[in-house]
């Protein structure tokens, strides 16, 4: 019986990874799409959206089969409740992904001065997604605490870009024009941030049994 347990508890580590790499994909994609200003790109996000949402009914199906079947106990309930957490999030990146697509056809290539910052914001992003899931995998405490902190850096970024974008606008409005959707595509990926970072406070939870509350 616990063998079979087992072997259910690695397919989900499995699919977990799976749908990790699918949002890394999407965050890759729809930032070469917007530093490139490529709109064929950019439409291959709303597919792997898609992949993504059918990834989280999947893993909740065999979430919900491991908790009615097996009956888990202690740790290995609290892997199964954090990873029902954590593809909640999961599907929100790739929503996230998906609304920055839906900006880039407006953008025509205007990403401004803050170019290189929201390329580098997408790089931590995927960074911070990518760690959370090998945390949980390998159960991994200090790998999960060390994405919680990286998301300082995310934060510290969006401020950067918004009071450059601010000090844009304010020197010269027609510059500014596209400054309120490079604003938001900025705060898009900071919630992709914040979103890895309730990845990294379950996977926390389901290693030590303790809450973790960073009130990001």
């Amino acid at each position: 019986m616990r063998s079979h347990f087992d072997e259910q508890l690695s397919l989900l580590h499995q699919e977990l990874t799976t749908m990790g790499g699918l949002c890394e994909e999407a965050i890759a994609l729809v930032a070469k799409a917007l530093c490139n200003d490529d709109k064929e790109l950019a439409r291959k996000i709303f597919p792997l959206d898609q992949k993504i949402d059918q990834r989280e009914r999947d893993i909740e199906a065999l979430c919900l089969k491991l908790l009615l079947q097996q009956q888990p106990v202690a740790r290995d309930l609290r892997q199964i409740s954090a990873a029902l957490k954590m593809i909640t999030d999961m599907e929100r990146i790739g929503d996230q992904a998906e609304d920055i697509a839906e900006i880039i056809f407006s953008l025509d290539g205007h990403t401004g001065p803050v170019h290189a910052q929201i390329y580098e914001m997408a790089r931590d992003t995927s960074k911070m997604v990518t760690d959370s899931v090998v945390a949980y995998v390998k159960k991994d405490l200090e790998l999960a605490n060390a994405v919680i902190a990286y998301d300082d850096r995310v934060d510290e970024c969006f401020l950067q870009i918004k009071n450059q974008l601010v000090a844009l606008i304010a020197q010269d409005p027609a510059e500014g024009e596209h400054a309120p959707d490079l604003l938001m595509i900025a705060k898009y990926f900071e919630r992709i941030g914040d979103h890895a970072t309730n990845i990294a406070e379950w996977v926390h939870f389901s290693i030590s049994g303790q809450h973790v509350d960073t009130a990001h």
